[in-house]
């Protein structure tokens, strides 16, 4: 056991010597020494302090082997060791006022550390200020109240100003603008700060300058010098040393006798230039003024306004005397007085006075001129110029006083009068002496006209234009027709007619109906617009006066149109739901004519514009169809691999919204022939058309006239293959037919139409080209325009009938 812990006494001596050789090697390598610098602040980022290496006596090339560090106590690392060169150097811009606020001097202690042998700096940076702080005051305004009552030499502390900065460069002295009422003391407080008092040099009046606007300044001792400044706001309190003065001492008035009580004699104003309640200022009178006066005036305590109290008479007392005393409301008052002399001036005081004798109303309005409307007497019992009276109406009446005797006048109608401009007049007669100043007195008297029937019902215009759709509703409102009568009473009640007018045998009252009453006018049956577009007619307004008088207006209809009938395939005719056959070569040239279709509308011309255009087609790159005119021709010849049989469906589609259709089917078949071409002129006319029908009101008639149109149609067709034509070669051209030729069939049909603006087109197809000729026909004649049929078998010779279409102009 005792071997065991004398062991362990061993090991743990050998521990405490350890350390104590470790701790005084360490003190041995530990600098005490402290190295001092000093830098001013703001120094900028990499700028060099010192040259520790130099300093410190180290070699440069072991530093980074030797691991050199620096340590900042407490504070930022502002500052850092360059290890190539040992020179110590700025990292962050230092503010010596942020990190010693209010200390007169500031250091940054380090610690430079390196091992091998381990050795430590102590090194202390003293931070230099520099003057980079203005003055700034705690507050930009000082307010101070001072009363004018103040004598002068008396101090009043003003706010400091506050610096960061120190030593010199701190705030060493106060300015203030120029005045001469204030200047300023700098005094110095324990710790060495500056302060400032203001001084009252001179007496202060407020009446003169209530408020003193000042500049104080402060200046800090740095180079170059910095400086704050505070605006100092000085106002002079009111004392009361003034007496209110009045604009005049003496004042003379005067007044007219009989002057309505409260009138106003004078408005006194005193002023004080005081404030406040230092210059609100009480009137009253003094006590030399006599009771009489005071009863008879009414003095304002506050205003100063003397008004008339009692009656004033000139007979009675012509001049009244008064003394007016002004006092403030001071705390030792102030006063101030004047005099007033009002002179009374006597005056015409009688009124003259009117009296109307006769005055006749109502009257009519178509009363003759010169007729007397009233008897008036005037009078005044003034005597002199004051008794001498005028009497007068207002201008521009149309009525005028004749004087039939003295002092009596008569009214009578001057001018011719009219109810509508003026339905009645208020006459004020009006009666002046001549007194100085005259007195007038009126009286006031309405005449009342009485209605005639002069003016006839006035429509607002003198021509309607109405738009009507078509397919309209019986018994629909199509515009309301007021007129005006400016007469009263049934002088002014209208009644409305339709003045009768036949149009195909029909009456407007068949047609149109209008309301007796207000006018309304209202459409009877159901319009159509491919029957009877348009219809002009007259609206009577008449009065119910007596005599009873009228006026009329002209109205217009114009019946809409809409698209209500699709196209009809005209050519190739063909029976209903039957398919148009047609043979041709198959030795047919290109852009070859093999049909033409051409369908109608009925509708208006916007509806009515016809487009083509293929439906079905059994071969899309044999045939072409022009949308406009319907011409179907051949894109290219027909070759061994076509069929013999061509099925073409077109439909004809007008411009209506929504648009309407119809539809043709062509069955082409081709034949092998050598046919010779022949030479064929194709005139084409293209067509308008206007077809009548009413499929609402008359459908049996409409069905009926389908019928017997078909019928003659149909004979027609038949007449026309009966017939034999004529070549002629010397026969010129005729506008009022047109003969065209092709090698294809156009099945039979005829158009019978009455448009006035139909084209004649001559279309000649050779084998250079097209030649178009267009020429406009009469308006007013009509068309028969037809296709005549010819044999279609195949022959060999050139002499082949050729088909013909034929417009003739009737």
């Amino acid at each position: 056991m005792k071997t065991k812990e004398s062991v362990l006494t061993m090991q743990a001596c050998k521990r405490y010597v350890l350390v104590l050789v470790t701790f005084f090697y360490l003190i041995r390598n530990t600098s005490t020494s402290v190295t001092h610098y000093s830098i001013p602040e703001e120094m900028k980022e990499g700028s060099v302090v010192a040259n520790l290496a130099t300093d410190l006596s180290l070699d440069v090339k072991t530093l980074n082997q030797r691991k050199m560090r620096l340590d900042i106590i407490a504070n930022k690392k502002y500052l850092d060791v360059n290890k190539e060169t040992g020179e110590l150097y700025v990292v962050e811009k230092i503010d010596r006022e942020n990190i010693c606020p209010a200390k007169s001097s500031c250091y940054l202690r380090l610690e430079i550390t390196l091992d091998n042998p381990v050795r430590i700096f102590n090194i202390e940076v003293e931070i230099l200020d520099m003057n980079d702080n203005a003055p700034q005051f705690r507050r930009d305004i000082i307010h101070l109240d001072i009363s004018e009552a103040t004598s002068k030499g008396e101090r009043f502390s003003l706010s400091n100003a506050v610096d960061p900065d120190v030593g010199t460069n701190s705030v060493k002295s106060y300015h203030l603008s120029d005045s001469e009422h204030f200047l300023i003391e700098v005094q110095t407080g324990r710790e060495g700060s500056k302060f400032s008092e203001l001084i009252l040099k001179t007496a202060l009046d407020r009446e003169q300058h209530s408020v003193h606007n000042l500049i104080l300044t402060a200046v800090d001792g740095g180079t170059p010098a910095r400086s704050g400044t505070a605006s100092v706001i000085v106002r002079v309190l009111d004392t009361n040393d003034n007496a209110p003065n009045f604009n005049k001492v003496n004042y003379n008035i005067n007044i007219m006798e009989n002057s309505p009580i409260g009138s106003l004699v004078i408005d006194l104003n005193a002023t004080d230039l005081d404030e406040g309640s230092n210059s609100d200022i009480t009137y009253s009178y003094s006590l030399y003024t006599s009771e009489k006066t005071q009863d008879t005036f009414q003095l304002n305590p506050s205003t100063g306004e003397i008004t008339v109290k009692g009656m004033l008479n000139y007979e009675d007392l012509r001049i009244y005397d008064m003394e007016v005393i002004a006092t403030d409301k001071g705390a030792s008052a102030l006063s101030g007085q004047c005099s007033i002399k009002v002179l009374v001036e006597d005056m015409n005081d009688n009124h003259p006075e009117i009296s109307i004798k006769s005055f006749q109303s109502p009257v009519k309005e178509n009363i003759e001129l010169e007729t007397v409307i009233a008897v008036v007497s005037v009078s005044d019992k003034d005597s002199g110029d004051n008794g001498v009276v005028d009497l007068h109406i207002p201008d521009n009446m149309p009525f005028t006083l004749r004087e039939s005797s003295d002092n009596y006048y008569e009214l009578v109608v001057s001018e011719p009068l009219d109810r509508e401009k003026a339905p009645e007049y208020d006459i004020t007669f009006t009666v002046t002496d001549r007194g100085s100043p005259p007195l007038s007195d009126n009286e006031t008297m309405t005449l009342e006209l009485l209605d005639v029937n002069d003016n006839v019902p006035q429509f607002p215009q003198s021509f309607y234009t109405i738009r009507v759709m078509e397919n309209n509703a019986p018994g629909a409102l199509l515009s309301s027709l007021t007129a005006f009568d400016p007469d009263l009473h049934e002088n002014q009640y209208l009644v409305y007619f339709i003045l009768e007018k036949e149009i195909a045998n029909t009456s407007m009252s068949m047609l149109f109906s209008i309301n007796p009453e207000n006018g309304n006018l209202y459409a009877l049956k159901t319009f159509d617009y491919e029957i009877e577009n348009e219809f002009l007619f007259h609206i009577e307004a008449r009065d119910s006066g007596s005599p009873p008088l009228s006026s009329n207006v002209t109205v217009h209809i114009i019946i809409v149109d809409q698209n209500d009938n699709a196209p009809v395939i005209v050519s190739p005719w063909r029976a209903q739901g039957s398919v148009v056959e047609e043979t041709i070569p198959r030795s047919t040239d290109k852009g070859s004519l093999v049909a033409k279709v051409i369908a109608l509308d009925t509708d208006s011309v916007h509806n009515s514009r016809i487009t083509y255009q293929f439906l079905q087609v059994t071969d899309a790159t044999l045939f072409s169809l022009d949308q406009y005119n319907g011409e179907i021709r051949t894109m290219r010849m027909f070759s061994y691999r076509d069929p013999r049989h061509q099925r073409l469906v077109v439909v004809a589609k007008d411009n209506g919204e929504p648009a309407l259709s119809a539809t043709v089917t062509i069955k082409l078949s081709t034949l092998e022939t050598a046919v010779n071409k022949a030479y064929s002129d194709m005139t084409e006319v293209p067509l308008e058309y206007d077809i009548f029908s009413d499929l609402n009101l008359y459908l049996v008639i409409g069905l009926g006239s389908v019928s017997f149109l078909l019928l003659i149609t149909i004979l027609v067709t038949i007449v026309l293959k009966c017939q034999t034509p004529k070549p002629s070669s010397a026969a010129p051209p005729c506008r009022n037919s047109v003969l065209s030729e092709r090698n294809s069939t156009i099945a039979d049909s005829t158009l019978v139409s009455n448009d006035a603006y139909w084209y004649s087109m001559f279309l000649a197809e050779t084998r250079k080209g097209k030649m178009v000729v267009r020429q406009p026909v009469p308006k007013g004649s009509r068309y028969i325009v037809s296709s005549l049929p010819r044999g279609t078998g195949l022959t060999n010779t050139s002499d082949s009938a050729a088909s013909t279409l034929q417009v003739s102009l009737i």
